[in-house]
């Protein structure tokens, strides 16, 4: 919003606020004149120079804070009727004025606050406070008002009380100040200009459908260039509605330091990402969810001194909150380092509370105990305070969260604290959405969820959609991708088997998945609506979107979308986790069941595909099975005797030749291998965090996952030996 290279924007900020503080005070200090003994005038002089006064303190201003505070003692004076305003009085108080915008010119030209002696004004201040002060002669009233220029900015004393101020022409290189190159606009005229935006956007959106292939050259060509100037004009009425988080953040430390001292808490609080920009709405709606959670952290999270001490933690808490973009999405993290959600005491309090019956208490993963913590009137306080106990606050801050099109999700580690993580969009008005139909309802996609497109022909889809416990998956690049059909969110009748399989990859939490719909169309600048209240209870839905021709189409909520595919969150992680069984970072894992009923998992991403071979086509080599498999030998590894050395079905008479094996073919630097397991049981995000370093060959110890205790499968030590085994019979011409 202004030209100044290198100028600190706090400062920018101060002159900007300064200046239009000090034209005020022109207005203001002339219109006393007619009426000294208005109390409205003297309190909004007051007011201001008092402003100026303090920020300039703030950022270390000294000679300008000191002719700001002896104007102010004078004010004061006359504000409570110490004194009486007259024409003397009110030259000395524009000199004043005039004296800190001369320093506020020298400031914006150097970076710097320019020296000078102040010391005949101040006087004259100190002595008009005593009630010393003559008045002039007449025609010694200062009469230039103008701010003079930054090149010609020279020490200024009360023996020169009205410099000359050049003209805009002999400004420093052309160059505009911040007043110049500012300026404050009511934020309702804001809002409307937005609205007029997304009407002209829906209009370009309708001319260009309505023309279609049928416009010639020049008809092209014109709307080509009124395409280009929508698109501008849009972004640039979106850039004067961005603020930077740093406004909401500010209110933080003073929360913390306040309720930290009412519960006797030692807390620091870390700030990261301050400048990371979201649409207005949006920022306002986020402001209440955000502060309550910080609320909760310090209330809930973060012990005591003593405690933390005791848990052999330093006496100091720390929260973080850490904002940044992400695919079109602001996430903002609050971090803290406290005793963490014991999902065990969750689960009783909901149980107290009526929240779930004991049934339902007994089959919940851990993932879906803390989760409960966002249940209406549910709480883990011992009694009801100011702070918290009511039951009411975490339901609300998700539902405000996605009122506005976001989710929130928390991660947490007893004893080591918790992360709640929230994504909302960058604005609320008007955004890029992929229009996609099932059964030719035409439904919207936010782009900033999109990732890719894939069009699988009838022919294909049987060999790349597979099947995990029953739920589709397909192989995109080398990953296992759940699939989820719209038509089955929304209760529709089957696709049939000879139409083409358009996948749209979605991504939520860093989380990929494949919504299957019927057709995809292009994407489209949409304007956004809320839904209706007899609307905002349905799941899968987070706003209305007006399309190009006019009509209105619901957006689906893809967070909604990946929770019915059996995906849970990831607060607080990232896309760059490795999967591996190091430290207790969430993992992805395939879950397999062995003949002897154990269970055992392997991380998701050496899995190259899950295969069913007939037993009829296992061969030996040397005593060790081995298939043939796309123009490979791969090697069998049986999960039960082979691997865990437990006794189990082996090769040979007893093989059931009607019963195919299920094997998941694993991959590793170039080698693949086969893993013959009972069952394919689920693709599960699991946090080894109650782990039994007990291990053998082919185990990295045990785990409890989905409620079971589970081996944890190291590959190295079984493709290692197998692929020397190989190539040794190669070499051998076996």
């Amino acid at each position: 919003m202004n030209e100044l290279d290198g100028l600190d924007e706090i400062v920018s900020e101060f002159l900007l606020e300064s200046n239009e503080n000090l034209d005020q005070l022109d207005q203001d200090l002339v219109a006393l004149e007619s009426d000294p003994t208005s109390k409205e005038l003297l309190g909004r002089i007051f007011r201001s120079i008092h402003t100026v006064k303090g920020t300039s303190g703030f950022l270390g201003l000294h000679r300008l804070e000191k002719v700001a505070h002896a104007g102010e003692n004078l004010l004061a004076k006359l504000r409570d009727g110490d004194l009486v305003l007259h024409a003397g009085l009110s030259d000395l108080l524009l000199q004043t004025v005039d004296i800190m915008r001369a320093i506020l010119t020298g400031l914006e030209a150097t970076n710097a606050e320019p020296q000078g002696d102040d010391s005949t004004l101040l006087a004259d201040l100190t002595a008009a406070c005593a009630g010393e002060s003559p008045a002039p002669p007449a025609g010694e009233l200062p009469t230039q008002r103008t701010r003079e220029s930054a090149d010609e900015v020279a020490p200024i004393t009360a023996a020169d009380p009205a410099p000359e101020a050049p003209t805009a022409e002999a400004g420093h290189d052309g160059r505009r100040s911040v007043s110049e190159s500012s300026v404050r606009v009511d934020i309702t005229v804001l809002d409307q200009l937005m609205t007029l935006v997304g009407e002209l956007v829906l209009t370009r959106n309708q001319v260009l459908q309505q023309t279609g292939s049928k416009r010639d050259a020049a008809v092209g060509r014109t709307l080509g260039r009124l395409d280009q100037l929508t698109a501008d004009l849009q972004d640039a009425v979106l850039k004067t509605r961005m603020q930077p988080i740093e406004h909401v953040w500010s209110k933080v430390p003073r929360v913390v330091r306040d309720l930290a001292r009412q519960l006797n808490k030692d807390v620091a609080v870390h700030l990261h990402g301050g400048e990371t920009e979201l649409d207005r709405a949006v920022l306002e709606s986020v402001k209440d969810p955000l502060t309550h959670l910080v609320r909760n952290a310090i209330d809930h999270g973060i012990e005591t001194p003593d405690d933390r001490v005791a848990a052999g933690k330093p006496r100091q808490g720390n929260l973080t909150l850490r904002a940044y973009h992400d695919a079109g999405q602001v996430t903002v993290e609050i971090t803290d380092d406290g005793n963490g959600i014991d999902p065990e005491v969750v689960r009783t309090r909901a149980l107290e509370r009526g929240l779930i019956d004991a049934r339902v208490a007994a089959t919940m993963s851990r993932d879906q105990l803390i989760d409960l913590v966002f249940a209406p009137g549910f709480s883990t306080a011992a009694a009801v305070t100011n702070v918290s106990g009511r039951g009411v606050g975490m339901d609300v801050v998700r539902s405000n969260i996605q009122q506005i099109g976001g989710s929130v999700d928390i991660s947490s580690t007893v004893g080591k604290g918790s992360s709640f993580r929230i994504t909302i969009p960058l604005t609320l008005a008007i955004i890029p959405t992929l229009a996609v139909t099932s059964m030719d309802e035409v439904y919207a996609i936010p782009q900033a969820s999109l990732v890719e497109l894939v069009r699988l022909d009838p022919a294909h889809t049987a060999s790349r959609v597979e099947n995990v416990s029953g739920s589709p998956v397909f192989r995109l690049r080398g990953r296992l991708l759940p699939l989820l059909d719209l038509r089955d969110v929304l209760g529709e009748p089957a696709r049939p088997a000879d139409q083409p399989t358009s996948i749209a990859v979605l991504v939520s939490d860093g989380q990929q998945l494949g919504l299957v719909v019927d057709r995809v169309s292009a994407i489209e600048d949409t304007v956004v609506k809320p839904l209706g209240a007899h609307l905002r209870g349905l799941p899968v839905y987070s706003g209305a979107a007006v399309m190009g021709d006019g009509g209105v189409s619901l957006i689906l909520d893809v967070a909604a979308l990946a929770a019915r595919a059996g995906m849970t969150s990831r607060a607080g992680s990232t896309d760059t986790e490795e999967e591996t069984f190091e430290g207790d970072t969430l993992e992805r894992l395939l879950l397999l069941s062995t003949s002897n009923g154990g269970q055992v998992a392997l991380p998701l991403s050496a899995v190259d595909r899950l295969e069913e071979i007939a037993a009829d086509r296992l061969e030996r080599i040397g005593g060790h099975e081995v298939v043939q498999y796309r123009d490979r030998i791969l090697p069998l590894v049986r999960l039960v005797d082979s691997l865990l050395g437990a006794s189990g079905p082996t090769w040979g008479a007893d093989e059931d030749p009607n019963k195919p094996l299920t094997v998941v073919v694993c991959a590793r630097d170039g080698h693949l291998i086969g893993l013959v397991a009972e069952q394919v049981l689920d693709i599960v995000h699991a946090e080894l965090s109650i782990r039994s370093p007990l291990d053998s060959s082919g185990r990295l110890g045990s785990a409890v996952i989905s409620g079971r205790v589970t081996e944890l499968v190291d590959l190295d030590p079984i493709i290692g030996p197998m692929a020397s085994l190989l190539g040794a019979h190669a070499a051998a011409g076996v």
